[in-house]
């Protein structure tokens, strides 16, 4: 189970690259391109709205990689020392605080209320709360 997570996350960060890559690239065209500057506005815009959805669907996939994980951790728990057991419960307490909050902000972000900073800053924390929980899972 380890090895497949290990395989997403290595997947995810490709596929996050690949994108921010072919973004800069996109831009570094537009920019340089010899079109007006209102045609060059309105296609930076058009990418900027495509970043934002890729956002969005990252942090979709993060949401449910987190509920997943949350529901593999609840198992888990039984086997740990009592020591482990509270600094594990408390990872999952902030793996849960940052599930709901990513969920939040995806249900703002669809309805448009949600700025990139706050998707950002919930993608950083799903990822975080992924990495702690991942921590205990692997023994």
């Amino acid at each position: 189970m380890a090895l497949r997570k290990k395989e997403e996350n290595v997947a995810t960060k490709v596929a996050l690259g690949s994108a921010i890559a072919g973004v800069a690239g996109y831009l570094a065209g537009l920019l340089t391109a010899p079109k007006s500057g209102k045609q060059t506005r309105k296609e930076i815009a058009k990418t900027a709205g495509s970043i934002k959805d890729d956002t969005e669907d990252q942090l979709q996939n993060l949401n449910t990689e987190l509920k997943e994980l949350i529901k593999t951790t609840k198992v888990k728990t039984v086997a740990l020392s009592s020591t482990a057991r509270a600094e594990f419960n408390e990872a999952v307490v902030k793996a849960k605080d940052a599930q709901n909050k990513s969920a939040q902000v995806l249900k703002a972000a669809k309805a448009g209320e949600a700025s990139d900073p706050d998707l950002n800053k919930a993608v950083k924390q799903a990822r975080q709360a992924i990495k702690n929980l991942s921590k205990y899972l692997k023994s």
